[in-house]
């Protein structure tokens, strides 16, 4: 078909840098939509190549040649700068914060507990400048009652102020945050959520959350605060400001330096960025998260928060060798790691669906009464009392190096199993109640300190049928003339277990506890326990428990291992998607349309009745010529709009004369994507699946010998992927450019997922 306006049609030009400047900054990227990889990528490449075309010999040119090479060093640098910096004042909050509740030092209320009794920390009770609340207020410093009661008004001022602040002011900073980081690195615009009041509010939310006393951590979270500071830093340089890949550069050596810091780590945060968030992760980008995690580790060095010269208060060292008996030993503590980890991401995430739907309205209340529970009945256990990072740093010490509350003694065994078991299942319990609540709150540090309590526990029972029975053939391989086992062992290996079963890492996790000890002896001990962990957790299901509230609030996350077999891509494509014809549309229906309608972007085809594809548009670019057309050129409501890419008329010499749109016609085809993606309605829907995962496309067209038969997004597979008969049409909300459709796959057998946008929906 043609139109007698077709040869007025502009011809296909360049768009100027004019235009380029202003799409990227009309946010391309709408909020809670997906990125187009393939897009970023050609972006970028013609940047580089018009920096190229633009430099001459100058020293200007020379000078704007090498700040643009060095601009991503620089940029890593001060990202891992600040990350220390950062992780050095929370970790100098939390531990003043978490000993108010208990006392206070008469020398210097800035002073927490360890640094008022700095000369008799080893002392136990021999300390008098610090004083329990009961002795300041004129009492017995033995008064448990008012004691207990300062401490649980404390826990719940300190959690009922992180949640105020987190509901009035930042919501995107409750929740552990590695869910949608990992979401985000693989191409899901969340904004906000890595901005500057994000970053400040959990900053200050993260010690006020730990030090409450809620079976909490900060390690998790340091992570999302690392990748708000990536943000925040890169975002005045327009590199990163305007291009996602290279943004996403950033945040995964943000990512790796927040893992660092927290753990002490720096090789196995650049490992945990690689394993566990990153879904591109080039070899450029290795170098830049091992920079990065390096200088954040240095700069926390630096600061020495702890005044030992260790980076995390639990890091412990070992001498000792192993026995090759207490395998049995070791395998037991992994079994208990995989079913721990199984049980919890169970338990919790089916909290965190009841919460989602009957506690949404009311976090701070939520907040307060889980606050205040844990506090009474935490309060009764010396090994739940203190703040966890001081309980594992007792917990990984060995008996050498000193006694805590009759750990190391004999007579104290039973005391010690009993103290340790209800520490183990108290603490299990609570944790699967407080990670997901409207505070700042990690589970990694929840997780190892159970495992301790757990490994302790099986250690000092050990230790004691070794005492019993030291001539048995189980211990024929002890030496005759010293200790044979060591519970701090155990209890490092049960921390190592109870992690690898909640987060199902591997590599990274081996990494990061050899790097808490440096202990080079017990690498295999390590790697043993977490291969049973890892093993034993697969039999109750795969992925951890990010992966699991990525499904539970249908973040458009596509898992690597996922897959679909045997399903065409007729099968789950949009059908009689909205398109626009080439040419013979009128303005005010193309602005009807975007009125009415909510989709990024429209396939363009040449008429209704053929469907011929000649390109695809997004919403953005669109409108934004649209309003420069208006702006510019006056366009009346009824202009003819064409779309089609047209070749120069014959008589025009000047490309310079033309201008594509006048009061009486608009053409866009200067912004038409002349060749998307395009597949046959015959193709397997699992090469469709590895075209999203590794090409990063933000559609797929379907087509039949030129003709447009549908359309498959990101959303459109995972709902392939996840679909079940138990969930109604209305529980689905759309998370990208298309409607709803129905699925044509067979229901899936385990998993109920409820696609979710984040509007309304608490933050994870």
């Amino acid at each position: 078909m043609s139109s007698p306006n077709e040869t007025h049609s502009p011809p296909n030009l360049p768009r100027t840098a004019e235009d380029e400047s202003a799409i990227r900054q009309i946010s391309r990227y709408e909020d809670f939509s997906t990125v187009d990889w393939i897009e970023d990528t050609e972006r970028e490449r013609a940047r580089i190549r018009y920096l190229y075309t633009t430099w001459d010999r100058s020293w200007r040119s020379l000078c704007w040649r090498i700040y643009e090479a060095g601009q991503t060093w620089w940029v890593v640098l001060l990202v891992g700068l600040l990350i220390g910096v950062n992780a050095a004042i929370i970790s100098i909050a939390t531990e003043w914060l978490s000993d108010i509740k208990l006392g206070y030092c008469t020398t210097g209320w800035w002073l927490n507990e360890k640094f008022c009794c700095w000369e008799n920390w080893n002392i136990h009770g021999s300390c008098p400048d610090w004083q329990p609340w009961s002795a300041v207020v004129g009492l017995s410093r033995e008064n448990l009652l008012f004691n207990w009661i300062v401490y649980v008004g404390f826990a719940g001022l300190f959690a009922v102020s992180c949640a105020f602040l987190v509901q009035e002011y930042a919501p995107f900073s409750a929740g552990s945050g590695i869910a949608e980081i990992k979401s985000i690195l693989s191409g899901f615009i969340i904004k906000g959520f890595l901005g500057g009041w994000t970053l400040l509010i959990k900053s200050v939310g993260l010690a006020l959350a730990v030090s409450s006393g809620l079976s909490i951590g900060k390690e998790g979270p340091s992570v999302h605060v690392a990748c708000c500071i990536g943000n925040v830093v890169s975002r005045p340089f327009s590199k990163f400001r305007y291009n996602r890949a290279k943004q996403r550069e950033i945040l995964s050596a943000a990512s790796a330096a927040g893992v660092a810091v927290a753990f002490a780590s720096p090789i196995g945060g650049v490992l945990f960025s690689l394993e566990e968030l990153s879904s591109q992760f080039p070899l450029k980008t290795l170098w830049r998260s091992f920079f990065c995690a390096l200088i954040a580790t240095v700069s926390l060095q630096a600061f020495n928060p702890f005044r030992t010269g260790k980076l995390v208060m639990f890091q412990a060292s070992y001498d000792k060798d192993w026995h090759f008996f207490e395998v049995i030993f070791y395998i037991l503590l992994g079994i208990f790691g995989g079913v721990y980890g199984a049980l919890v991401i169970k338990f919790n995430v089916r909290v965190a669906a009841f919460r989602k739907k009957y506690l949404k309205a009311h976090p701070i209340g939520e907040v307060a009464v889980l606050t205040v529970s844990t506090a009474i009945v935490c309060y009764l256990n010396i090994f739940l009392r203190n703040d966890m990072s001081e309980i594992m740093s007792y917990l990984l010490r060995e008996c050498k190096d000193g006694d805590y509350s009759g750990l190391c003694r004999v007579d104290y065994v039973p005391r010690m199993t009993w103290l340790l078991l209800m520490a183990t299942v108290v603490r299990s319990v609570f944790t699967v109640f407080s990670y997901g609540t409207r505070v700042p709150c990690g589970i990694f540090v929840p997780s190892m300190a159970i495992g301790a309590t757990f490994g302790r526990m099986l250690g000092i029972l050990v230790q004691s049928l070794h005492r019993m029975r030291p001539h048995a053939l189980l211990f024929s391989g002890c030496p005759t003339d010293g200790p044979c086992i060591e519970p701090a062992i155990y209890a490092f290996l049960g921390a190592g277990a109870a992690l690898g079963g909640v987060t199902k890492m591997t590599v990274s996790l081996v990494v990061i506890m050899f790097e808490l000890t440096g202990a080079l002896n017990y690498i295999v001990p390590t790697m043993i326990t977490v291969m049973v962990t890892k093993v034993v957790g697969d039999l109750f299901g795969t992925g951890g428990i990010a992966d699991q509230y990525i499904k539970l609030y249908g973040l458009p996350f596509l898992d690597k291992e996922e897959h679909l077999f045997n399903v065409p891509v007729s099968n789950i494509m949009i059908q009689e998607p909205t398109v626009l014809t080439a040419h013979g549309m009128r303005l005010h229906s193309i602005e009807a349309l975007l009125r009415g309608t909510t989709y990024k972007g429209f396939p363009i085809v040449d008429s209704l009745a053929e469907m011929h594809i000649y390109g695809f548009i997004t919403r953005a670019e669109l409108q934004y010529a649209i309003d420069k057309a208006k702006q510019q050129h006056g366009v009346q409501e009824d202009a003819q709009c064409f779309f089609q890419i047209h070749n120069l008329p014959s008589s025009m010499s000047n490309l310079a004369d033309y201008t594509y749109s006048s009061p009486s016609s608009i053409d866009f085809g200067l912004w038409v994507n002349q060749s998307p993606l395009t597949v046959d309605p015959r193709q397997s829907s699992e090469t469709v699946l590895e075209i999203f995962k590794k090409l990063g496309p933000r559609m797929v067209l379907v087509e039949h010998e030129g003709r447009l038969l549908g359309l498959v997004t990101r959303k459109d597979i995972l709902r392939a992927l996840h679909y079940s008969p138990t969930a109604s049409r209305q529980d689905y909300v759309p998370l990208e450019d298309t409607p709803p459709q129905n699925v044509n796959l067979a229901p899936h057998p385990q998993v109920d997922v409820e696609l979710d946008s984040f509007h309304g929906s608490p933050s994870i």
